[in-house]
């Protein structure tokens, strides 16, 4: 696995640059970078539609800027690599400007089987045809993962580098010479250090994207957050909770498929209420025994924690039914992995 390559840091007798000396490096290095969107800066009257692809290899924080963005968890996250599976597509609309997010699977080259060539297809699809893509990398550090998703992107589509997570940098002083070595990479259209946690880094992003976004009707109704239905919202987050209670000892392959969703008139204050059947699919006897836990204890507590946030995200009464299923092999199988509904 290849290893990340952080910014060097100076000698212990070399002089670190002050605050506003790096500040003054950044917009200095800033100013050389080619400013795709000068023609629309000034905005027009009318509305601004527009498709902005999230990519980035996996776990740089994808799917959480994506729930950032649009203002509410429609991408589910974990720690575990490859936790998305699928293109979402993410909408927030404010003022004129209708921003449609697309959050992509980690481009992954570790594996080479049927489900990651689906995957690979997907991030590969959606860089295509946008208007802005977000390339996400973890702020001061690039390493062979990043290369194969930066190779990929078309130097036609104005591109952003997002140097996500800078809260975790410790000194900003190293930043300036990683940027110059981004530049290098790629024409950039405008760097942004950021952390998807924090609040008015996201509205900052979202003023940035609102200048490349054309000037279109919009295409989807002003209060519209998603694409996706409520039967495959219950499918991730299923699968985010069964990944987040088996940390590392449940293989990325574990995949979940929905049996039954059925809608009822609510009772009471309840507007209405939702029955789900699920399967958790996994592909070896000893995996369907780390799922179930001792006495039934995790598969419970997976089942609870995916009611209680269905609840809140789907504003219904749930009732959720889990089974654990053994598919050997799954994910090299081609057709398996299209019957599970990957394209």
């Amino acid at each position: 696995m290849p290893t990340k390559n952080k910014a060097s840091s100076p000698a212990p007798d070399t002089e670190v640059p002050h605050e506003q000396d790096v500040d003054s490096m950044l917009a200095g290095l800033l100013k050389t970078m080619p400013r795709l969107a000068e023609a629309g800066e000034q905005g027009a009257p009318g509305q601004r539609c527009g498709l902005v692809a999230i990519v980035g290899k996996p776990n740089v924080g994808k799917s959480t800027l994506m729930n950032a963005l649009v203002g509410q968890k429609i991408s589910i996250t974990s720690r575990k690599a490859q936790t998305t599976r699928h293109r979402i597509t993410g909408m927030h609309t404010r003022g004129a400007s209708q921003f449609v997010f697309v959050d992509t699977p980690g481009f992954q080259t570790r594996h080479n089987n049927a489900l990651n060539r689906s995957l690979n297809k997907t991030v590969m699809g959606a860089v295509g045809d946008v208007d802005l893509i977000l390339f996400v990398v973890e702020a001061g550090m690039f390493n062979q993962a990043d290369a194969k998703v930066l190779a990929l992107l078309s130097k036609e589509v104005p591109t952003l580098l997002v140097a996500n997570k800078l809260d975790q940098v410790n000194r900003r002083a190293d930043i300036a010479p990683w940027l110059q070595e981004m530049h290098q990479r790629h024409a950039f259209a405008e760097f942004v250090p950021m952390s998807a946690k924090n609040a008015k880094d996201i509205e900052r992003m979202l003023g940035i994207c609102e200048k490349y976004l054309p000037e279109q009707a919009w295409w989807y109704a002003a209060d519209e957050l998603t694409d996706r239905s409520e039967k495959f919202l219950a499918s991730e987050t299923v699968r985010e909770k069964l990944f987040r209670l088996t940390g590392d000892e449940l293989p990325y392959t574990s995949t979940v498929v929905i049996d039954k969703f059925e809608e009822e008139a609510g009772r009471g204050k309840q507007k209405r209420l939702l029955r789900i059947a699920a399967t958790i699919v996994v592909e070896r006897d000893g995996h369907k025994a780390m799922v179930i836990g001792d006495k039934g204890e995790r598969i419970k507590r997976i089942g609870t924690e995916t009611r209680v946030e269905l609840e809140k995200l789907l504003d219904a009464k749930v009732f959720i039914e889990m089974w654990v299923k053994v598919r050997s092999g799954w994910a090299d199988d081609e057709a398996r992995v299209r019957s599970f509904g990957y394209e």
